[in-house]
């Protein structure tokens, strides 16, 4: 453990530091006044490579007084934990109540009796490991706390992505379309949904194999994803080779729209696929949009979507099906 002795008077210096010494403490060092004590805790702007671990300073001392070092060490947080020990040798009780009011830890008064230092460096080394080692263990809480908190976005993000594609999966997106249902219901927007099918993807795992065939869920998503950048657009993977985008405050025209984008999207890969009439990886989409109603549900608006994509299917596959109806909800567009 260091200590700092900080004194002008060079005999009381010396003197100090052979009582320590003789004690046992071999790190003992000296400062003539109180600008070369703050000077030496705070090399460089940060505190010294070997850090003090007691201060033993005179309250009077020309320059800055012992007073003064104390306030100051009291106010830098990297030096606020050493225990100050003032010396005096003027029996001024109004001066050790400015000393403690400054954080001064204990008091000595001069001349210094050898016991009495011993035991006062003592008892400032003891608060000073056990001030160390709160800190410590609070750096560990700190650091314990921000540990969990990252786990628990993870395990918050895990909850919420589907593991092959990296985007929400079914539970997340359920749960994203009641609630901007509801929004939507209170605001009198319309709300469109588009279910996604991969075309013929049976055919494409029997002729590529499972791994080629989760790289091309991989890459359709990631070409859908892109599309869907707009405030309010949603997108996930609904199982299997199926896909959904929920496109809030958004009418049949404009869902219409989206749609072709995120078709053209997919067959813009140009990922191979013999079995397909269309020799390219294509999707079929169905739309259905609606101004919810309070009293309606979601499920009649999946309903809906999920009809015209197989109408899209039944057609040809590679195109968009439009519900044009939609019961307990006024259809927007």
């Amino acid at each position: 453990m260091a200590i700092l002795i900080v004194d002008d008077q060079r005999d009381m210096r010396e003197s100090l530091k052979f009582l320590l010494e003789a004690q046992g403490h071999s790190d003992v060092r000296l400062a003539a006044n109180g600008r070369d004590a703050l000077d030496l805790l705070t090399l460089d702007g940060s505190v010294a490579g070997v850090p003090v671990d007691v201060m033993v300073i005179d309250v009077v001392m020309p320059g800055l007084s012992g007073i003064e070092v104390c306030r100051q060490i009291k106010a830098d947080p990297r030096l606020h934990d050493i225990p100050v020990l003032v010396m005096t040798g003027r029996s001024d009780e109004s001066l050790l109540q400015q000393a403690f009011a400054a954080g001064a830890h204990d008091f000595l008064p001069k001349p210094v009796s050898p016991n009495e230092l011993t035991a006062r460096v003592r008892a400032a080394i003891r608060l000073k490991q056990e001030l160390d080692h709160r800190r410590a263990h609070e750096r560990e809480l700190v650091d314990m706390t921000d540990r969990l908190k990252r786990l628990n976005d993870q395990l918050k993000r895990l909850a919420i992505l589907d593991d092959l594609t990296g985007i929400p999966n079914r539970r997340f997106f359920n749960q994203l379309v009641r609630k901007e249902w509801g929004r939507a219901a209170r605001e009198e927007t319309p709300l469109s949904l588009v279910l996604i099918d991969v075309d013929v993807f049976k055919a494409y795992n029997d002729r590529y194999g499972h791994p080629a065939g989760d790289a091309c869920l991989a890459r359709v998503a990631g070409a859908l994803n892109r599309v869907t950048r707009r405030p309010g657009d949603a997108i996930a993977r609904y199982g299997g080779e199926e896909f959904a985008v929920l496109l809030a405050n958004t009418a049949t025209d404009g869902a219409a729209v989206v749609a072709e984008k995120l078709r053209i999207a997919v067959e813009g890969l140009g990922l191979e696929h013999t079995g397909s009439a269309h020799r390219v990886v294509t999707i079929s989409l169905g739309i259905a949009t609606a101004i919810p109603d309070r009293r309606g549900s979601p499920d009649r608006l999946m309903g809906a979507a999920d009809r015209a994509l197989y109408e899209a299917k039944a057609g040809g596959r590679n195109r968009i099906g439009v519900a044009t109806t939609l019961d307990a909800a006024r259809q927007a567009g």
